[in-house]
């Protein structure tokens, strides 16, 4: 099975900010089906920065797109996916995702309202021994750089219901984190995108950004 080659020196991607060039970037997924893969614009380049600037990390300013079937996939330790739509791997797509999750990779799943009845089943054609679990308010990806006691903040509200943070965890390993009634990606946008947020909230979703990224980059 082919290896993340980036896994190996993940840890040291946290020290490695002062040089010039940019040691990795993050990536957006873009999936077939209609739904909007490509929302919240601007939430990847400011987790970015925050990112840079809080954890150290060396991450390139800018995120790019990368499809669920491409062998570039292999390339970023991170990717992250959204949208209130609807949602289609295709067995080949399904089969390179699993590949990269089960090599080292990781993918932020983050419901921006609308993709869970279109996410759940497509995750089972990359895992179909494996079910989203609720990951307790004591898992460690709540307690990084940042605590988050209660488990996920939450961002915006939709239907009244309060935010979880499920996984697939496969054989020990967080592979898939799926963040679900909380509007992470939301969060990281830019401070004015949407009506009524305030600093205080975008901060909170920053920092639970951060910790997904030191979570992944230190495992």
């Amino acid at each position: 099975m082919k290896k993340l080659w980036y896994m190996g020196v993940a840890v040291g991607l946290l020290t490695l900010s002062s040089f010039n060039a940019p040691t990795y970037k993050m990536a957006k997924l873009k999936y077939s089906g209609g739904g909007d893969w490509y929302g919240d614009r601007t939430a990847l380049p400011n987790l970015i920065k925050f990112c840079n600037e809080n954890l150290k990390t060396n991450f390139d300013r800018e995120d790019e797109v990368v499809e669920p079937g491409s062998a570039q996939l292999f390339d970023y330790p991170f990717v992250f996916m959204t949208g209130h739509g609807n949602v289609i791997f295709s067995d080949q797509e399904a089969k390179n995702l699993r590949k990269y999750l089960t090599g080292g990779g990781f993918l932020h799943i983050d419901d921006n309202y609308g993709l869970d009845k279109f996410i759940r089943p497509q995750m089972k054609k990359v895992f179909p021994e494996l079910d989203f679990v609720e990951l307790p308010v004591n898992y460690p990806i709540y307690h990084q750089k940042f605590s988050f006691p209660t488990g996920l903040p939450k961002v915006h509200e939709h239907d009244g219901k309060r935010p979880q943070g499920f996984g697939l965890i496969y054989k020990g390993r967080l592979v898939c984190f799926y963040s679900f009634e909380c509007d992470l990606g939301n969060g990281w946008e830019d401070l004015g995108t949407y009506a009524g947020d305030t600093q205080e909230s975008r901060l909170k979703a920053l920092r639970m950004g951060a910790n997904l990224i030191q979570y992944v980059l230190t495992q």
